[in-house]
């Protein structure tokens, strides 16, 4: 990846934040969450997905799910940055004249399912796997799941299903944030070692800094479509990732800040330390 792609992603990225910051007032989102996942999303609509604002109703294009709904604000950050969705219609969060909420809804252009109850989506992309593969498609379809959604039964039925059809037009991402609402994984039910329990139900396995853009590029441009087995990625990253106050925090897992809070929240991104030791006061109440 060269130098200028990479600084054009981290500042689109940085673009993102903002965008999630600002939906964390007027009722609030799951902040720390869509936090973690937004390089993710990022990476992804730039170099992974062939999918554009003309072609989102072609039947050949790449699909993407949003498994884990409640990060939502990345996607609609993203829709806005790269041009699908006006910057000013994300004013629009939690408002009753438009589908922008706390998950994702099928009347915002570039949302392929509606999602909110955690579990469901991995098995929704199978189907949409298999009709791409019975059709002689080439399409790719990406899901994103939450570390925690793993512990939904579904998830695992759905992975011995993907395996059983050798569905190797799926993708399945993990975003291990290391937290379930408000407690960590590890702490309620441990995930780890995931790596192994994918192997053993027949996926090829991928592990990578969920943050770093020259490393998920090269775990991409890694993932085999043509093996007969679908492909997992594990992506570590930090829940809250940006704003040093909340990062990690089990308490940050959704937010409804003041105005004024958001502002110090958004200097801090910006990495100002005098704003940054004033919002770490804002967010210890």
């Amino acid at each position: 990846m060269d130098s200028n792609k990479l600084k054009e992603l981290k500042q689109r990225a940085f673009n993102v934040r903002e965008h999630i910051i600002r939906m964390s007032t007027d009722g609030g989102c799951f902040i720390g969450a869509s936090l973690s996942c937004a390089d993710l999303i990022v990476y992804l609509y730039d170099s992974y997905l062939n999918v554009t604002k003309d072609t989102l109703k072609d039947p050949n294009r790449d699909y993407f799910l949003l498994s884990k709904g409640h990060d939502v604000p990345a996607l609609y950050g993203t829709f806005a940055e790269i041009g699908w969705i006006e910057k000013e219609r994300l004013k629009n969060h939690l408002k009753p004249n438009d589908f922008i909420y706390w998950h994702p809804n099928r009347n915002i252009p570039g949302i392929e399912f509606h999602s909110g109850s955690l579990g469901h989506l991995l098995s929704v992309s199978i189907g949409i796997a298999m009709d791409c593969k019975l059709r002689g498609q080439k399409n790719k379809v990406v899901v994103v799941l939450g570390d925690g959604e793993l512990d939904e039964g579904t998830i695992w039925e759905g992975a011995l299903v993907a395996a059983a059809k050798k569905l190797d037009n799926l993708v399945a991402i993990v975003d291990r944030n290391h937290f379930q609402a408000n407690i960590r994984t590890e702490d309620l039910i441990p995930l780890e070692p995931i790596e192994k329990k994918f192997e053993a139900f027949g996926w090829l396995t991928h592990r990578v800094d969920g943050h770093d853009f020259e490393k998920l590029d090269e775990t991409f441009k890694s993932v085999k479509l043509n093996e007969g087995k679908p492909n997992v990625v594990i992506a570590d990253t930090v829940r809250g990732k940006g704003l040093p106050s909340i990062e990690a925090r089990a308490d940050r897992w959704f937010v409804n800040f003041k105005h004024e809070e958001i502002e110090m929240l958004l200097k801090e991104l910006k990495g100002e330390e005098e704003a940054k030791l004033t919002s770490e006061t804002i967010v210890a109440r």
